[in-house]
């Protein structure tokens, strides 16, 4: 299965962040772009999950330490670690989450 990615409809789950969503049996990887100031509050879930920046800088707080992400960097946060945070610039990430988000299809 091909998918281009600017095929797939945006969703804005939350204010700022508009996502694109691949959902398999197992896990769900998302496309996001995000604008600059937008934020996420803290918040934890059963899923885990890895950011990666692919464009611009955001600060990300994982269970209480906050750090500056930037292209090329990716971060992992498991099952129920509470983490939030806000994009410094305008931002292109990429999440991948296990198992699947059904709040996101």
């Amino acid at each position: 299965m091909d998918i281009r990615i600017s095929d797939i409809e945006p969703k804005e789950i939350i204010k700022g962040y508009k996502g694109r969503f691949v959902h398999l049996e197992r896990f769900t990887h998302c496309f996001w772009e995000v604008e600059a100031g937008a934020e996420i509050p803290i918040h934890s879930h059963d899923h885990e999950q890895t950011m990666q920046v692919i464009e611009g800088q955001f600060e990300l707080t994982v269970d209480g330490e906050t750090r500056t992400y930037e292209p090329g960097m990716i971060v992992v946060i498991p099952s129920f670690v509470e983490h939030g945070g806000k994009a410094i610039t305008k931002c292109k990430l990429s999440d991948v989450f296990c198992p699947v988000r059904e709040d996101y299809k």
